[in-house]
This record gives C-alpha cells, sequence and structure tokens, in this order.
C-alpha cells in the first residue's frame, strides 16, 4: 500500500514537473520537483518492492554501486558538457534509455523462458493463469517484445544520432535504401508477431535476432537523414524511448515507470509533430526525403548569387547605439563561439541606452528543440526578451537592426521564394524586412544544411565576420567608447 502510494506521488511529481518545464521561470523548479519524484520512486522500489511470495530485492551493492556510479558520471557530464555538445549529450542520453528499456525486455524474455521451461505444472501457473494462459502470453510477449524493439531502435539510432551531431558520423544512403528499410522493419514485426502468436514459443535464437535485426534498423534509420533535421529526429527518438519505458512499467505493474514513459512519450511525440510544421514538412517527409548535412551548396552557374558588403565593427557600434528598436537572432554559431553571456551584456549596454533589445527565435534553431532558449537562459537572459517566430516576424518590419548570430538556414528568403530549395515552403525568420540586417559569420560558408543564403546578398544586408564572442565584446567596447 505504502508503495503505490509513493508511485502515485511520483507519478504526480512528474506531471507538475513537466507543467513547470513549459515556463524558464519555474523550469528548474519543475526540474527538482520531478527529479525528487523519480529518486522516492527508486528509493521506494528498492526497499518496499515484495515478490508474491513475500521476498524483498536483494544485492544491494549492486544496486547502489550502480546508483552511484551513474550518478557520478552523469553529474560530471552533465557539468562539463558545453553548450555546443547539448544535442550530442541529450541524444546519448536519451539512447542509454532506450538501452535500459531493451536490457529490460531482453531480462524478462530470459526469465519467461527459464519458468516455461520448467517440468512443474505450478510453475506455468504463477506465470499466467490458467484459464488465459493464451492471451496472457500474448500480452507478455507483445509488451516484451514492443520494449525490446522499439527501445534498440532509440539506442542505437541515438548513437548515430550522436555521431552526426559531433562530426563522427557522416551522412550515408544507397539506392533503394528506404525500400531495404522497410524491408527490415517488416521482418522484425513478422518475426515478433511469429513469436507472441505461438503458445509457449520462448525461442532465444529468433528472440536475439530480432534483438540484432532492430539495432540495424536503428542505425539504417538515422544515417540518411540530413543534419538540418536532427532536432526532429532527436525529439522522435526520445519518444521511442518514452513509450519503450512505457512497456518496462507495464511488465513490471510499476504506475510510476509507467506514467514517466507515457509523458515522454507523447511530449516527444507532440513536439516531433510542432517541429515538422515549424518546416512545414510531413514527418515522412523528414524520414524520407530528407536534406542537409552532407551536402554542398550548388551555384548555378557556379557562379555566387551577387555580391555581399561587409561592415565595421565601429560602424555596427553606432548603428546599434543609434537605433531605436533591435532584434538579435541567435543560432548555432552563437553556441560553437559560447557568445550567450557576451551577447546579453551587449544588450544589457544597449538597453541602458534606450535602445529596445529583444530575441527571435526559431522553433529548430540549433540543433536540438529549444537549444538557444537553453542557450540564452544560461546566461540569464531574461525570458520576456524572447520572441517566438511568428510575434517576431509581425515586428521585423518596425525593427532598424537585425543582428544575426550564426544562424543561417532558419533566415534563408529562399525558403519563401526558391521552389526548387529542399527547404522551399519552412517558415522562417524574415529579418530581410527589417531596415538594416547585420549578419555575423565566421566565413561564406553555407549552413548546416549545405544550402547558399540569397540574404546574404541583399542590398541591405552587411556581413561582419569573426568569431562571435569575440565580436561582441569588440562591439561592447565599442560602443562604450562612443
Amino acid at each position: 500500500m505504502l508503495l503505490t502510494i509513493i508511485y502515485l506521488l511520483a507519478s504526480v511529481s512528474f506531471i507538475l514537473g513537466l507543467k513547470m518545464l513549459s515556463n524558464p521561470a519555474s523550469a528548474r523548479k519543475g526540474n527538482r520537483i520531478a527529479a525528487a519524484g523519480m529518486g522516492l520512486a527508486i528509493l521506494g522500489t528498492i526497499f518496499l518492492y515484495e515478490e508474491t511470495d513475500g521476498t524483498r530485492l536483494g544485492n544491494y551493492g549492486w544496486i547502489f554501486g550502480g546508483l552511484i556510479i551513474g550518478t557520478i558520471v552523469g553529474t560530471l557530464a552533465a557539468k562539463k558538457v558545453k553548450m555546443t555538445a547539448m544535442p550530442e549529450m541529450v541524444s546519448l542520453f536519451n539512447g542509454m534509455g532506450g538501452a535500459c528499456a531493451a536490457l529490460i525486455s531482453i531480462t524478462e524474455f530470459n526469465h519467461m523462458a527459464e519458468m516455461i521451461h520448467q517440468p512443474h505444472d505450478i510453475i506455468l501457473g504463477d506465470i499466467f493463469p490458467a484459464s488465459a494462459s493464451y492471451s496472457a502470453w500474448v500480452g507478455q510477449s507483445v509488451v516484451i517484445l514492443a520494449g525490446l524493439i522499439i527501445g534498440s531502435v532509440s539506442f542505437s539510432g541515438s548513437v548515430i544520432a550522436w555521431g552526426k551531431l559531433n562530426g563522427k558520423i557522416h551522412d550515408f544512403a544507397f539506392k533503394g535504401q528506404h525500400l531495404v528499410n522497410m524491408l527490415l522493419f517488416l521482418i522484425i514485426l513478422g518475426l515478433a508477431g511469429w513469436m507472441a502468436g505461438v503458445y509457449k514459443n520462448a525461442n532465444l535464437t529468433v528472440f536475439y535476432l530480432i534483438f540484432v535485426l532492430s539495432l540495424l534498423y536503428g542505425v539504417f534509420f538515422v544515417l540518411p537523414i540530413g543534419g538540418a533535421d536532427m532536432p526532429v529526429v532527436i525529439s522522435l527518438l526520445n519518444s521511442f524511448t518514452g513509450v519503450a519505458a512505457a512497456c518496462g512499467g507495464f511488465l513490471y505493474n510499476n504506475k510510476a515507470m509507467l506514467t514517466g514513459g507515457i509523458l515522454v512519450g507523447a511530449a516527444g511525440t507532440l513536439l516531433t509533430i510542432l517541429m515538422c510544421k515549424a518546416m512545414n514538412r510531413s514527418l515522412l517527409n523528414v524520414l524520407v526525403g530528407s536534406f542537409g548535412g552532407g551536402a554542398t551548396a550548388k551555384i548555378e552557374g557556379g557562379k555566387a548569387p551577387g555580391n555581399y558588403k561587409e561592415i565595421t565593427l565601429s560602424d555596427t557600434a553606432v548603428l546599434l547605439t543609434y537605433a531605436h528598436k533591435v532584434m538579435i537572432v541567435p543560432g548555432y554559431g552563437l553556441a560553437v563561439a559560447q557568445a550567450q553571456h557576451a551577447c546579453h551584456e551587449l544588450e544589457k549596454l544597449l538597453t541602458e541606452k534606450g535602445v529596445e533589445v529583444k530575441y527571435a527565435i526559431h522553433p529548430v534553431a540549433g540543433r536540438m528543440p529549444g537549444h538557444m532558449n537553453v542557450l540564452l537562459a544560461e546566461a540569464d537572459v531574461d525570458y520576456d526578451h524572447l520572441l517566438e517566430m511568428e510575434t517576431a516576424n509581425e515586428q521585423f518590419s518596425t525593427t532598424d537592426v537585425v543582428l544575426v548570430l550564426g544562424a543561417n538556414d532558419v533566415v534563408n528568403p529562399a525558403a519563401k521564394t526558391d521552389p526548387a530549395s529542399p527547404i522551399y515552403g519552412m517558415p522562417i525568420l524574415e529579418v530581410e524586412l527589417a531596415k538594416n540586417c547585420i549578419v555575423n559569420k565566421r566565413s561564406m560558408k553555407p549552413g548546416y544544411a549545405g544550402i547558399e543564403n540569397d540574404l546574404f546578398f541583399q542590398p541591405k544586408t552587411s556581413m561582419l565576420f569573426g568569431d562571435a564572442k569575440k565580436v561582441l565584446e569588440s562591439i561592447t567596447t565599442e560602443i562604450k567608447n562612443l
């Protein structure tokens, strides 16, 4: 009874924590509440869980040894990770969740196979009620196999996503790969259906074949997807991990595990849909018609679409100082340079001089959902200064200066003007509507999607080359000297 109450409290903490994560002002508190609920559920399971025969968990040395090691590794990884590597860490940690779900399925299937092959009928009665043996077998098998398949795909897919995000793995695709993926997926489903449908069919060879094929499918599933679609892929794989964890909750009749898995699965699915909407693409199009990553920008006739003009640091400082309204557009280049604090310093300095400063945030800016929000929150940027894409687009026409910091594809006008562009139809930040647009980049190299950006060659656009952090610090110094 006490354990049930603990699981209920943990489930409530997950829901409350998730709700609080929707607002940066309460996000940290929400995270702590959800973590406390998870800690309570873990301790309750360790000390209060009982088997049907009254026995409790043992091996406390192994259990707490694993908890201590995991806590140390997780804490060190979280403290040392740079903001540029945050997407990789999220993807890798998500993959670990999928691996755990798959291992749970493997453990439970081996346990079920051992009990089925026992000579005494009473053992079978302990697993399934005699009146519903077949239906119970099917239900148990489906949950175990679903957890195995989904968890394995999430694990291997997340590892590939991690490698692609940090540049260690490049896009790979061969002709007909999507057909091969579909065939592989159907084989996995066919084998799983056969195992679940045949009563007492605890075939370990087929079970581990499904495991290996699921890992292979996860690799083939993510490999051809372009770098520009990584935010969607990370969100989708996150939902997979949640569903796999929910399967574990079903197996153990664990309410907290079930609730947590469902919340992660549902949140990941909704976020995936929102990411696709922000890119004006269907999920099927992302998975089958991906773009970016390994692409090389192609310019018609081998010529640049026009000439670009540069602006000096002093001219930039003057333009920003005497503007009435400035909009800052952060991108992955800001994260690479670790320039969020320098950007906030510039914002505060301009605000002191009477300039209205806002941030325009594109939903898929960066390399994971919410990357820019997390980046700016680390620098204590006021959340009220962050504008969503729709609101920002309404204000660009009344903005004196737009300062684009390392963003590329999310401000590319080709999404509106070029039907042949891979990003055509994707909603963008319409920075070209402002009176002046200053783009800070290291070079004229195309962005993560490998697509040339016509914005750089427009009359109102000026290029400011250099490392974002150094550039912002220099601008701040120039403004102070005015």
